[in-house]
């Protein structure tokens, strides 16, 4: 494909024998000067070729953009506006060469003794804005093909092309293809250029909310090592509240699941220890710990993360969608007067957005 897109882009030579430069000329010597010339049958058997791979390259690309396969998206985007552009090149350039003294061409084209069309030039600038309109890249794009041309005098067309399918795509549509993809896919992906205008609070988009099943929370003290394996075999959450007993629901902490079950599988080793295990996230361990049959007690204080991110239910939603962007958080914690009361993870987020937005959401 790269060998594709270095061909529409390059320029007719004298000693080039390809379909694209198939014209009616009469060189002399290989160092002959390009003029214009009616184009040859091998042009337009060219042009076939070229429309028919452009309709398999769009069919193609159409298809492997929605599949999780790595495909690539850059150079098919770069290979269908070459095409579409070399096309378009041609076609003026044979205009301007049959109607030389059109208002279009009267200025430049006039004169007979040399070209003032370069279908090469039309095939940078459509690769240019077909991969523009795709991922709605402006001044990068225009860097990235400056870098592959080495020319400033593309600069001009390349950032009017950009601009142009920039625009163009907004009239269809916020984002690019990659933003597409992030939203069909549900990743969990919060955009730092859209704003939140709406007044609704944390306590609207804690989890649980009315009439659901209480949190999955994990006791200070008090709770078994068999009680503890059942809560991570039950659920599969990335990690679990701790406080102080499930009446009071005071925050003390949270722990990770992953840190949990390496702990677990860590003190397992120990013939001591068994489900019926104490298990306690104190700094110390209780004088007359309650484990019974001599099992050995167990103290996870150094797994527990004393300070997690913590809201109140009366915080704003702008101001926890902020924390969320600009803290990079994956879960906050919802507090009153320091009881737990819920969490809010960053898919939370973004279903709350999408209602909001009266968008069907895609995050389950």
């Amino acid at each position: 494909m790269t060998d594709l897109i270095k061909i529409l882009v390059g320029q007719c030579k004298a000693e080039d024998e390809s379909y694209l430069c198939n014209y009616r000329r009469n060189f002399t010597s290989a160092n002959a000067k390009i003029l214009p010339a009616d184009a040859g049958p091998g042009v337009y058997k060219a042009l076939w070729r070229l429309f028919m791979a452009l309709i398999v390259q769009i069919t193609l690309m159409m298809f492997t953009i929605g599949i999780k396969v790595p495909s690539g998206l850059l150079i098919p985007s770069m290979s269908i506006g070459a095409i579409a552009g070399r096309m378009a090149g041609i076609a003026v350039e044979q205009l301007a060469y049959h109607y030389p003294h059109f208002i279009l061409f009267q200025n430049e084209c006039s004169k007979a003794d040399e070209s003032c069309v370069t279908p090469g030039l039309y095939a940078i600038v459509g690769a240019c804005a077909f991969l523009g309109g795709a991922t709605k890249m402006t001044v990068s794009l225009v860097v990235i093909m400056f870098e592959l041309t080495g020319g400033l005098t593309y600069i001009v067309p390349l950032m009017a092309a950009a601009v142009t399918a920039k625009w163009v795509g907004d009239a269809f549509g916020k984002g690019g293809i990659y933003d597409a993809q992030i939203e069909l896919n549900g990743y969990p992906f919060l955009d730092n250029k859209e704003e939140f205008n709406y007044t609704t609070l944390a306590s609207d988009v804690m989890t649980p909310r009315p009439g659901e099943p209480p949190l999955s929370v994990l006791t200070q003290e008090g709770m078994s090592l068999a009680e503890i394996e059942q809560v991570l075999k039950e659920t599969s959450f990335t990690g679990y509240p701790v406080v102080v007993s499930h009446d009071s629901q005071h925050l003390v902490g949270y722990v990770l699941r992953r840190d949990l079950q390496m702990a677990i599988s860590q003190q397992r080793k120990n013939h001591r220890v068994s489900g019926k295990s104490m298990v306690y996230f104190n700094q110390t361990l209780p004088q007359n710990p309650s484990s019974s049959n001599g099992a050995l007690s167990l103290r996870f204080y150094k797994l527990l993360d004393l300070a997690p991110v913590t809201i109140t239910d009366q915080t704003p939603m702008e101001t926890v969608i902020d924390m969320f962007r600009k803290l990079g958080l994956r879960i906050t914690l919802v507090t009153h007067n320091g009881r737990l009361l819920g969490i809010i993870t960053k898919k939370d987020v973004l279903r709350h957005t999408y209602s909001m937005n009266n968008h069907e959401s895609v995050f389950t």
